[in-house]
């Protein structure tokens, strides 16, 4: 009742005409037919001008103002309602409700847009730094050879290799950076079908062979039954998955280290788990191993190769199979990396028969 303009108009006429009738009283001649008059009259002009100075002139325009407020905070995805400002008996407070949520939802939108801003120029910084380094490296050995070196056999074979192997890393680069971008916008769709996993993690090992042989890497995989882990995923981009988490397992090794390669079926999942035992990563650094061109180690891993936004693309490849990359660390031990799918139908039900058979 008192959160009104009637509300407050009556409530400070009858206070008002309360001490009108206490002045008046006091005076010897007044009756008590005076004091009904006098009260009635001065409790309906007392709250006829408080009245139409509150609603006209103080509720209504404050009223425009929280409704505006109130559209332009609401069309805010960090909006909050204040706690108490509808109840309020103060038009002004709830104002001030309104322009307190207004605002520290301007600041976490102005945090957000600072932390992008952020990202956006680290962003920029690494991808200048990646695009230039196989252009400049192509370029110096084209302009090598066109300063004289071409007539050197050797050399000009030597260098046109290099200058290929330079522009090879440059359009590997920029196919992650489309796909990666792909992926982000939604562009990019998932053809779901059911495969072994078991088949996809061999084939990724078979194709890894010589890159282990060259480091002396041992990869160990065990599927153990077949037909065990049908899942129902995209299997070209699964495999993409795999294939970068166990080229990285190998990469970052130590020399004559074991990479170990895990599959586990439950009644409703697979889960894929490869270690290695390499140096292990930093605990500030695992929570941002996903970014785009992060790097551990920023020189050895460019001498080693690589665009750096692997695991950018298999952390979106996952997020699109509604799943997501797990990973754990100790440094001078290791690294795992593991993730799950979803069982295909099928094999769960075998998988459910097999163990209420045991």
């Amino acid at each position: 009742m008192f959160n009104t303009s009637r509300g407050i108009s009556m409530l400070l006429a009858m206070a008002i005409t309360l001490l009108v009738i206490a002045f008046l009283s006091l005076m010897e001649d007044s009756t008590p037919t005076v004091l009904i008059v006098a009260g009635a009259v001065c409790l309906s002009a007392a709250y006829l001008l408080i009245y139409i100075t509150l609603e006209f002139l103080i509720f209504k325009e404050v009223g425009n103002i929280y409704r505006v407020l109130d559209k332009i905070q609401k069309k805010n995805p960090g909006y909050i309602t204040p706690k108490g400002s509808k109840n309020s008996i103060s038009p002004l407070r709830k104002i001030q409700g309104s322009i307190n949520s207004y605002a520290a939802a301007k600041n976490r939108e102005i945090e957000v847009l600072q932390q992008n801003d952020a990202f956006r120029r680290e962003f920029i910084a690494d991808i200048s730094h990646e695009l230039k380094t196989p252009i400049f490296a192509a370029q110096g050995y084209i302009h090598t050879l066109l300063d004289g070196a071409v007539e050197d056999l050797n050399v000009r074979d030597k260098f046109l290799n290099r200058a290929a192997k330079s522009m090879n890393n440059l359009e590997k680069l920029v196919l992650d950076l489309i796909t990666l971008n792909q992926m982000e916008s939604g562009v990019v769709k998932f053809n779901f079908t059911p495969f072994d996993m078991a088949e996809v993690v061999q084939e990724v090992v078979d194709q890894l062979e010589d890159k282990a042989n060259r480091r002396n890497v041992t990869v160990k995989f065990k599927p153990g039954s077949e037909g065990r882990f049908i899942t129902f995923a995209d299997k070209e981009k699964i495999f993409r998955v795999i294939q970068n988490l166990i080229s990285n397992a190998i990469k970052y090794n130590k020399e004559d280290g074991e990479v170990t390669i895990n599959l586990k079926a439950t009644k409703n999942n697979i889960t894929f788990k490869v270690k290695d035992d390499g140096k292990g990563i930093p605990p500030e650094d695992l929570k941002r191993i996903f970014e785009r061109f992060y790097r551990v180690e920023k020189s050895r891993s460019r001498e080693q190769g690589g665009t750096g936004l692997g695991l950018a693309i298999v952390k979106h490849i996952l997020e699109g199979h509604k799943s997501k990359i797990s990973v754990s660390s100790t440094l001078g031990k290791g690294s795992v990396f593991s993730f799950e799918l979803p069982l295909h139908k099928e094999t769960q039900e075998k998988l459910v028969t097999m163990f209420s058979f045991f």
